[in-house]
C-alpha cells in the first residue's frame, strides 16, 4: 500500500476509534491549539504580549499536552505539534551527544549539525555548551515545563547568536493561585525501560515554588545503547510587594550512555557521562506604565567522553574531557510612553568558553585542546505600535560585538492586521544571525580563527483565523529564507579548512488547524513543506502530524500520525532520503481520586526507519504505569 493511502486510512481510524468512547464529557480548555484568543506570551518581547499582535509565528504547546504524551523530554512532542520543526532521535529514551548522538534540532531547514542555529531557552535565558555552542538535548524535562513557546523563525533581534533559525523556550512552572500539587509517577515497558519522577508545585502568599525529580533507564533496541539519567530542577520566587518579584532557578542532570555505531560498522566500548547544570536569579518589577527584569545567569558542564573502537581496532587511548561554561547578565525595560506603546529597551553580555582535553589511559597525562573563553555584549531597542483596534506594526535592531567575529546588527521589522471574523494577517522581514564558535575557531584540523558570522534573512506572511466562537483554528504561513557566510570545512590547499562560503535558499509553506470538535473530542493537524536549494540533514520536505485527543473525567485517550518524506539522513555524492509513517497512541484512566494508570505504545505499525543515518530506531514501544496527583 502505498504511503498516502496508508495515511490516510490510519487518520480515518484515529477519529473512528476516538470517536467511539461515549459517556459524560467534561468540559475542555484550548490548551490543544496552538493559540488561544487570549493567548499571551513572553517569547520575543520579555513582556507578555498578545500574540495576534506580534508579526513573528508563535506556536505555543501547553502542560496538557505535553503531559498526556508521557514523553519525559519536551522535544518529541514539539516535533509532533509544531510545523516545521524537527528533532532527531536514535532510540527510546535519550539523546546523548557527540558522534552517534543525536537531538539535532532543525526550523525550516535551519539547524546545523551539530545544532548551533536554534536557541534554546529556560525562562528566556540561553542554554547551550559554551564551547561547542550547542544545546544539550537531554537537559529538557517535561515535569519542569508549564508551557513551552516556539518562534519560528529568526529572533536575534531579542536573542542574539544562534537565535538565526528559531527560539525554543521553556516556560518553567510559576503557579499564580494559592495551591500545592504533588505529582509522582512511574512507568516501564520495552528494552526495560523506566521512567520515574516526582515533582510539587507550591503558591502560598508571595512565595512561589517548583521542584521536581526525574529519573530515566533504557537498555537500548540495540547492544551497547543503554541509557541512564538523573535530573532535579528547583524554582524559587517572592513577591515583595505588588510591584517587585525576585526568584532563582537550579537545574542538574547527570547522564551516561553508550554509542553502538552504525549497524554496518559497530562501536565497541564506547562511553559518555554529562554533567550539566544552570542557575539563574532574577529581580522583575511590573508597574501601570513599565514592566522589566535583571537577570544574571550560569550554565556549565562537565563531559567525559572514551568514543571506542570498531572490531579488529586497537581501543583508543584517549579519553575526551571537557569542562564549559556560559555565565551572562540579561536585561530590559519595556515602556509604554503613550497609548498602544511597548518600547523595548534591552541589554545582554555573556562571557563563554571552556577547557578540553584529552586523557591518555596509559599513563593518565593530559594533551590540551584548547582553553579559551570570548564574551559578547549587545543592546537592541524594540518599537511596538498598536496604532488601532485592528493595525499594528513592529520596528527594532539589535547592535552588538563578540570578541572574535567583530561588531554585527540584526533588524526586523513586522506588521500584523487583526480582521473582522477574527482573522488575522501578519508579515515580517527579519535578520538573524550566529557567530562562529570556539570549536570552529579553534579546535582540530580545520580551525579557523579568522571566521565571521553567518547571516540570514528571512521573509514571511502568515494567515490565521479563529471559527465557532474561538474553539477552532486554522492558519497557514509562506516563508523565503536565504543565508550567507554559511561556515562549511573545506580542503584548502591539501587541509581541511574552516571557511566562511556555504550559502542556504530555503522556501516553503506550513498549515495548520487545531480545535474542540464536540465535547471532549479535540483534534489538531499540521503540515510543513520544505525546499531547499542546498539540500541538509535532517530537515523532511513533507511533514504531517494529526491529533486526536478524547477527554472524560475518569478516561483520557489520545492517538497521531506522522507522516514523514523526503527526509535526507546522508547528503552530497552518497545522499540516502527516506520517508515513513508512525502510528502513536496513549491511553489512561482514573482508577481512585487523583490515581491514574496509564499506558502508551509508539510506532504500532512497527516501521523500519532511520533518522540518524546508520541507526534503525525500534519498532513497536509500549510503556504503562501509574501517576498519582495530590
Amino acid at each position: 500500500m502505498n504511503n498516502p493511502l496508508r495515511l490516510g486510512l490510519l487518520v480515518l481510524l484515529n477519529i473512528l476509534c476516538i470517536s467511539a468512547f461515549g459517556g459524560e464529557v467534561e468540559q475542555l480548555s484550548d490548551t490543544l491549539r496552538t493559540v488561544a484568543l487570549d493567548e499571551v506570551v513572553a517569547t520575543g518581547t520579555g513582556t507578555a504580549a498578545d500574540v495576534r499582535l506580534l508579526p513573528v509565528t508563535v506556536s505555543v504547546v501547553g502542560e496538557n499536552v505535553l503531559t498526556e504524551r508521557m514523553e519525559p523530554n519536551v522535544l518529541p512532542t514539539l516535533t509532533e505539534q509544531v510545523p516545521g520543526m524537527f528533532v532527531t532521535q536514535r532510540g527510546v529514551l535519550g539523546y546523548a551527544v557527540s558522534t552517534g548522538g543525536s537531538g539535532g534540532i532543525k526550523m525550516r531547514g535551519v539547524g546545523g549539525a551539530p545544532n548551533t542555529d536554534v536557541l534554546v531557552l529556560v525562562d528566556g535565558l540561553p542554554q547551550y555548551a559554551g564551547l561547542y555552542g550547542h544545546p544539550i538535548a537531554d537537559n529538557y524535562q517535561t515535569q519542569m515545563a508549564e508551557r513551552v513557546e516556539v518562534i519560528r523563525g529568526p529572533a536575534s533581534l531579542y536573542y542574539g547568536s544562534n537565535a538565526m533559525g528559531g527560539v525554543i523556550n521553556i516556560v518553567t512552572h510559576q503557579p499564580k493561585t494559592d495551591t500545592v500539587l504533588t505529582d509522582v509517577h512511574v512507568q516501564g515497558g520495552s528494552f526495560c525501560s523506566v521512567d520515574a519522577g516526582i515533582s510539587n508545585r507550591l503558591r502560598h502568599g508571595k512565595w512561589t515554588e517548583a521542584a521536581g525529580f526525574n529519573y530515566l533507564h533504557t537498555n537500548g533496541h540495540r547492544d551497547n545503547m543503554h541509557f541512564d539519567q538523573y535530573s532535579g530542577f528547583a524554582r524559587l520566587g517572592y513577591d515583595i510587594d505588588d510591584h517587585w518579584t525576585i526568584g532563582a532557578t537550579g537545574n542538574v542532570t547527570y547522564f551516561s550512555t553508550a554509542n553502538p555505531g552504525t549497524v554496518t560498522a559497530p562501536v565497541y566500548d564506547s562511553r559518555q557521562r554529562i554533567l550539566r547544570g544552570m542557575a539563574t536569579v532574577s529581580v522583575q518589577n511590573r508597574y501601570e506604565r513599565t514592566e522589566g527584569a535583571v537577570r544574571a545567569y550560569y550554565s556549565g558542564g562537565r563531559h567525559h567522553i572514551n568514543e571506542g573502537h570498531h572490531i579488529g581496532e586497537t581501543p583508543s587511548p584517549n579519553e575526551y574531557n571537557h569542562s564549559d561554561l556560559m555565565v551572562g547578565v540579561s536585561a530590559y525595560q519595556t515602556v509604554r510612553f503613550f497609548r498602544g506603546n511597548y518600547t523595548t529597551f534591552g541589554f545582554d553580555y555573556q562571557h563563554f568558553g571552556g577547557h578540553a582535553w584529552n586523557r591518555i589511559l596509559a599513563d593518565n597525562t593530559i594533551k590540551e585542546i584548547v582553553n579559551k573563553t570570548q564574551f559578547e555584549v549587545a543592546g537592541y531597542l524594540d518599537f511596538r505600535q498598536h496604532v488601532c483596534s485592528w493595525f499594528a506594526l513592529e520596528a527594532g535592531v539589535r547592535l552588538g560585538h563578540h570578541s572574535a567575529a567583530g561588531f554585527y546588527y540584526a533588524p526586523q521589522a513586522g506588521l500584523s492586521f487583526l480582521l473582522p471574523r477574527d482573522a488575522q494577517i501578519k508579515a515580517v522581514v527579519s535578520r538573524g544571525f550566529r557567530n562562529p564558535t570556539i570549536r570552529e575557531l579553534y579546535m582540530y584540523a580545520p580551525a579557523n580563527d579568522s571566521l565571521k558570522a553567518v547571516t540570514l534573512w528571512n521573509y514571511e506572511m502568515a494567515y490565521r483565523q479563529y471559527f465557532l466562537d474561538g474553539r477552532l483554528l486554522a492558519g497557514a504561513n509562506v516563508f523565503y529564507l536565504h543565508a550567507t557566510n554559511m561556515i562549511e570545512t573545506r580542503m584548502i590547499e591539501g587541509r581541511p579548512r574552516n571557511v566562511n562560503t556555504g550559502e542556504l535558499r530555503n522556501a516553503g509553506f506550513e498549515v495548520e488547524v487545531a480545535g474542540r470538535v464536540w465535547r471532549g473530542l479535540q483534534i489538531s493537524a499540521n503540515y510543513s513543506f520544505l525546499h531547499m536549494e542546498n539540500p541538509v540533514i535532517a530537515a523532511p520536505a513533507h511533514k504531517l502530524n494529526v491529533a486526536v485527543g478524547y477527554h472524560h473525567e475518569r478516561f483520557r485517550a489520545g492517538t497521531s500520525v506522522q507522516y514523514i518524506a523526503g527526509l535526507y539522513t546522508a547528503v552530497g555524492d552518497n545522499a540516502k532520503k527516506v520517508s515513513f509513517v508512525l502510528w502513536n497512541c496513549h491511553a489512561a484512566v482514573r482508577l481512585w481520586r487523583q490515581l491514574w494508570a496509564s499506558v502508551q505504545a509508539d510506532n504500532l505499525l512497527s516501521q523500519t526507519y532511520e533518522i540518524n543515518d546508520g541507526f534503525p530506531m525500534p519498532g513497536t514501544t509500549v510503556l504503562a504505569g501509574l501517576r498519582f496527583m495530590f
